[in-house]
């Protein structure tokens, strides 16, 4: 009898060892991810590193899944390995984006500039050759159509400009970006109507 008894306490103390020392969801890895990943996109990692950033994001969401997996099984069997090492991953992403945003971010400023000013010659170059464009009866609806095409790049030059001033360089170098291959298809355009008219 004293020695079921005995068994009995061996039992439920191990078994109260075993619930006690089971795997507890990593709540603090967690943490302390979360709080990366949105020192990052404060940083505008999400901008300027935005395929890592996604990683860092999709390991913190992997992470999150694999705790609720865990979660529903039974307390004995869970086991957290996996989502703690995709939470260390998704930290240590994080804080090396922190780390390289600012000079990324001084490396888009640089390509923006660049684009200003190439957009600024070009609009220039664009205006002489609309001078010398065909001025025909046909040809004055389209220079009319080609000099509101320029009118609209130089308001996107402006925008670009605003936004390089404000610190929003991803989307000053898109917009430059997008009136430089403007301005370059009309100055196209222009040389072929003048080329044409001189071979007449």
């Amino acid at each position: 009898m004293l020695r079921n008894y005995f068994i009995l306490a061996l039992g439920i103390v191990l078994m109260f060892v075993l619930v006690s020392g089971c795997a507890k969801a990593p709540q603090q890895e967690l943490d302390a991810a979360k709080a990366a990943l949105e020192t990052a996109r404060q940083a505008e990692a999400d901008v300027y590193l935005a395929d890592e950033f996604k990683a860092a994001q999709d390991s913190l969401n992997a992470a999150i899944a694999e705790i609720e997996t865990q979660n529903s099984k039974f307390a004995l069997t869970r086991n957290y390995n996996k989502a703690k090492n995709l939470l260390l991953a998704a930290t240590n992403l994080a804080n090396d984006l922190n780390s390289r945003v600012a000079a990324k971010k001084e490396e888009v400023k640089a390509q923006a500039e660049q684009l200003l000013t190439e957009l600024q010659t070009g609009l220039t170059d664009a205006k002489a050759l609309l001078k010398k464009a065909p001025k025909g009866k046909e040809g004055r609806e389209v220079l009319e159509a080609i000099q509101s095409e320029l009118t609209a790049v130089e308001t996107s030059m402006t925008d670009a400009t605003n936004l390089l001033n404000t610190g929003k360089f991803m989307a000053a170098k898109d917009k430059l970006a997008a009136a430089l291959q403007k301005v370059n298809q009309i100055k196209d355009e222009l040389n072929q109507a003048i080329a044409k008219k001189k071979g007449k």
